[in-house]
């Protein structure tokens, strides 16, 4: 698979084509909150079920898209010397997917969130040690105003929400870290070369796999099928894969072409405020005055990185 090249000169430089991509996949992240919630409540689907349908479909569906798009070449070609890195790729995308379901039984959805979203500190802390990327006081105090922002967003400012145990915040914490991982090997995989759909389909491939053995190990395999008959919920459950599933991991990936991974990690705490609005548009949830303001940091803590020039 050849690299994606940005074009020289454009009126968007690579930067700001980074922003944009990155951007665009958060807010079909966003939306995937909503979603998942809906199949949660409404059909009381297992996470881990809900996990490998969501990977296994968002794969077939890449499959075909990088197929049709690139004029019959599969997103499986030419990938022989990668294949070992991809299989890691993969593994630690089901293992955060995992990791972020298993947070949310165990944390409850506000602490769970906030836990997520220490990914950009782990992510500043590693691409500054592992890749070189720069770590001033600029980023540093963004990544402050993102996580005092998502504490504000998700309602986690209560101290009641943080009653758990500490197994419990040792698997929210160790999300953030999954998160943080899967952002660097995607860095690494435009390094390498690789194609950011293609590499997107393999995550989603090998994830599915890695979430089907979970699957077997737990014993819960006659669970895949939770959803038996219900075409609503297989509609649902369909939608969320092809479009904010594909359209979030393969457009955030795009961005790590063009954005050190920290900054491209930083810009997807704007996930947590565009959820609370798409609730509020579609759940007729309220906003509070709390949620703006954080809000407010996420989005100022952003505006921080994309007008600085380090890293």
């Amino acid at each position: 698979m050849k690299a994606e090249r940005g074009v020289p000169g454009s009126a968007a430089g690579p930067g700001a084509r980074g922003y944009l991509l990155a951007l665009g996949g958060t807010a079909f992240w966003a939306s995937t909150g909503v979603l998942i919630r809906y199949l949660s409540t409404r059909y009381a689907l297992p996470p881990l079920v809900l996990a490998f349908w969501r990977d296994l479909l968002a794969a077939a569906t890449l499959a075909v898209g990088v197929y049709v798009l690139r004029q019959r070449r599969a997103p499986w070609a030419a990938v022989g010397p990668h294949i070992l890195f991809l299989l890691a790729y993969g593994f630690v995308l089901a293992a955060f997917n995992a990791l972020w379901t298993t947070s949310v039984a165990l944390n409850g959805a506000a602490v769970a969130t906030v836990l997520a979203y220490s990914a950009p500190a782990f992510t500043a802390l590693l691409g500054w040690g592992l890749l070189g990327e720069a770590l001033g006081l600029r980023k540093i105090a963004a990544v402050v105003l993102s996580v005092l922002g998502c504490i504000a967003v998700s309602g986690a400012y209560n101290p009641a929400v943080w009653r758990v145990a500490p197994l419990a915040l040792g698997v929210g914490l160790l999300s953030g870290v999954g998160f943080s991982a899967y952002t660097l090997m995607g860095k690494t995989s435009s390094k390498r070369g690789l194609e950011a759909w293609g590499v997107t389909f393999w995550g989603f491939a090998f994830g599915s796999v890695f979430l089907l053995l979970f699957q077997v190990v737990a014993g819960r395999v006659g669970h895949l099928f939770w959803l038996g008959s219900s075409l609503s919920g297989w509609a649902v459950l369909a939608f969320l894969a092809i479009g904010p599933t594909v359209g979030g991991y393969g457009l955030y990936t795009a961005s790590l072409r063009y954005l050190p991974a920290s900054v491209a990690n930083l810009i997807t705490t704007i996930e947590p405020p565009l959820t609370v609005i798409f609730a509020a548009l579609w759940l007729g949830e309220r906003l509070t005055g709390i949620q703006l303001v954080g809000g407010a940091l996420i989005l100022a803590a952003v505006l921080m990185v994309r007008s600085g020039r380090e890293g």
